[in-house]
């Protein structure tokens, strides 16, 4: 696996990821019509870094890395993943969060919160654990499950001060 950079010649797959991860309705908060525009702007936009991970040459998972809020609050990260359904389950999530960590506090943030992490996702929440993170609040019924109905999405948080940023 090789993760790098992205770059707009890696966005019809990106493309192709996204839309298949927000199809499903039950881990991203965009609607499962949302277009390619959309999509472009949330990985391509102004202060947006992203990259991608691919085997064999196929680009099959990226995230992007952006502060979390604006000026006196720029100094925590937040950042986004997905994962190419055919490539589950092959420690994809895994590599992109330590590569992200690692990338973050390269970049001079202190910390990193994912702000709507769906509490059903338990491998996301799993994973995110197993990095260090701390689930620090909970909000109810925030998220329209596809099949589950209403369900809680967690704010969840790391302090970055035990990385070396290479």
């Amino acid at each position: 696996m090789t993760i790098r950079p992205a770059s707009e010649r890696d966005f019809d797959a990106i493309w192709t990821i996204f839309h298949a991860v927000v199809a499903g309705g039950d881990s991203y908060v965009f609607a499962p019509d949302t277009g390619r525009d959309d999509a472009h702007a949330y990985w391509f936009g102004p202060g947006v870094r992203s990259w991608v991970a691919e085997i064999d040459g196929e680009v099959v998972g990226m995230y992007k890395l952006i502060a979390n809020q604006r000026d006196l609050g720029n100094h925590v990260a937040n950042a986004s993943f997905m994962i190419a359904p055919h490539a589950h389950g092959h420690g994809l999530g895994k590599a992109l969060g330590q590569h992200c960590l690692i990338e973050a506090r390269r970049a001079g943030f202190a910390a990193m919160q994912f702000n709507f992490v769906v509490a059903s996702n338990e491998a996301a929440v799993a994973l995110w654990r197993k990095l260090g993170f701390a689930i620090v609040g909970t909000i109810p019924q925030a998220y329209r499950h596809a099949r589950l109905g209403l369900v809680d999405a967690l704010v969840m948080h790391r302090f970055l001060d035990d990385l070396e940023a290479r």
